[in-house]
């Protein structure tokens, strides 16, 4: 489901900031070294040409009081790559959506470009 907040990919080489992804304005985004089907390339050798893909999932959530919200949320998915996808330096498993929180560090294969991620809605 397309989002209805504008959340951001930061992207940091370094200490230098680059020009940021707004990955609001579709459901999903395919990540990999294939630019001529990937939203997001990944330019690095050590990252699969279809290497993973953030997808906007509607979810539900129960409250203390039994109350439920419902929210538009970004998950992480790592397609199989060979070299895997990582969040705030933790390796994830292949084929599994993993939900993505503000400020999620993401980094892809060996790459040492870090995807910080943002939802500019509630950025102070």
């Amino acid at each position: 489901m397309k989002p209805s907040k504008h959340w951001r990919l930061y992207v940091f080489k370094g200490k230098e900031s680059l020009e940021p992804y707004h990955v609001h304005r579709q459901t999903a985004y395919l990540m990999g070294r294939e630019r001529r089907v990937c939203d997001i390339p990944l330019d690095h050798p050590s990252c699969s040409s279809q290497h993973a893909v953030i997808q906007f999932r509607l979810t539900s959530k129960t409250d203390s009081s039994g109350k439920t919200s419902k929210h538009v949320r970004p998950y992480l998915m790592d397609l199989g790559s060979t070299n895997g996808s990582f969040i705030n330096g933790e390796r994830i498993d292949a084929q599994k959506y993993v939900e993505l929180l503000p400020q999620d560090v993401l980094r892809f294969g060996y790459s040492s470009r870090e995807y910080v991620v943002i939802n500019a809605d509630e950025a102070t």
